[in-house]
């Protein structure tokens, strides 16, 4: 396995793309100037001891030794060993609704972004917990399984959107499936499922999925966003203008409400709690309290634990590019100029 230790000095590899764009306006310039000069031509023949193409190779060569150089500071290293490492902690799946209905904003800025935002300053708290996402709508799909990388999980999370899911509808029963599988049961640690949703289940039925979960030692917790009152469902144009409200098929304006009722029963039904979703309050981080009081037990996780430095390498590399180009005159130099084999034999006046 490979890592790069200090990954903000691979950002400034594009300077490089910089410096060529600058090298280019520099011979534009330069060219322009000798043509208000004078004849460029009779003017290259007066100046032909600078070399236009040592300046084209003193230019390669600098740009490569400045990247092999960021590449030295970003400290290439690889793994040499892996073993397992026993961690402490709870496997927690979060089932996350993306359907369309999350897109209401009875919570601000909509009911999908508080949930990503919930999510994400959990996965900042965690600390040896493992942790995996499930999106669903009208079916489920793992976005990221179990894991303590949680650099990664974020990176996941930030692509969340309705369109993760093709299927439309609303199907908690899935999730709840989805999740279950995804779980390793030969393993002791305590798992966790934290629904997320508006409760509106279109498919199937989802308090034998939540029996079948509790069955398994699962617990469910369940977050409730939205009002039972409803909100509309906004639809935004390409420029992100609003420009109507979704209808169904007789044109009337689709109402989302919460169904507390059921994400009660769901969560009373996996020994979990149920939590009503606001504009204030985290309410990941009260359910967070109550699983950090739960016992955790410990799980290995195969990972590399001894890493050697490979930035030597390059900046080795680095450190002779310079040099070369240090020593790269723009000159001719004239006893390489008579060993040319190149170079077009003189004609002898007579």
């Amino acid at each position: 396995m490979t890592r790069f230790v200090h990954t903000e000095y691979l950002y400034a590899l594009a300077i490089i793309p910089v410096m060529v764009v600058l090298y280019w306006f520099f011979v534009l310039s330069r060219s322009r100037a000798l043509a208000r000069f004078g004849h460029e031509a009779i003017l290259m023949k007066m100046a032909e001891e600078a070399g236009k193409r040592k300046r084209l190779v003193k230019f390669v060569v600098l740009a490569l030794a400045v990247g092999f150089l960021l590449l030295a500071l970003a400290n290439l290293q690889i793994g040499t060993r892996m073993e397992e490492v026993k961690q402490e902690g709870v496997d927690i799946f979060i089932a996350l609704d993306v359907s369309l209905s999350m897109k209401a904003e009875d919570i601000k800025p909509n009911r999908l972004e508080k949930a990503k935002f919930e999510i994400r300053n959990l996965i900042n708290r965690l600390a040896g917990d493992r942790i995996g996402l499930v999106v669903f709508a009208g079916e489920a799909y793992t976005q990221f399984p179990l894991t303590s990388d949680y650099s990664a999980a974020n990176l996941f999370l930030d692509v969340v959107d309705v369109d993760a899911v093709p299927v439309p509808g609303t199907s908690i029963g899935a999730a709840i499936q989805r999740a279950l599988e995804s779980f390793d049961m030969h393993e002791t640690t305590t798992k966790v499922i934290v629904l997320i949703t508006d409760g509106e289940n279109t498919e199937g039925d989802v308090f034998d999925d939540a029996e079948e979960a509790a069955k398994q030692g699962v617990l469910i917790y369940t977050i409730g966003l939205g009002s039972p009152s409803g909100s509309p469902i906004p639809v935004y144009n390409a420029a992100g203008q609003q420009i109507d409200f979704k209808r169904d098929r007789s044109g009337g304006v689709v109402v989302s409400r919460l169904d507390e009722v059921s994400l009660e029963k769901i969560a009373a039904t996996g020994n979990g709690k149920y939590f009503r979703g606001t504009n204030a309050q985290d309410e990941l981080d009260e359910i967070y309290k109550d699983i950090n009081g739960l016992q955790k037990k410990e799980f290995g996780v195969k990972q590399f634990t001894d890493y050697e430095d490979r930035f030597q390498y390059f900046l080795f590399v680095a450190l002779v590019l310079f040099v070369l180009e240090f020593m790269i005159t723009e000159n001719r130099v004239g006893w390489l100029a008579r060993w040319n084999p190149l170079k077009k034999p003189e004609k002898v006046m007579s």
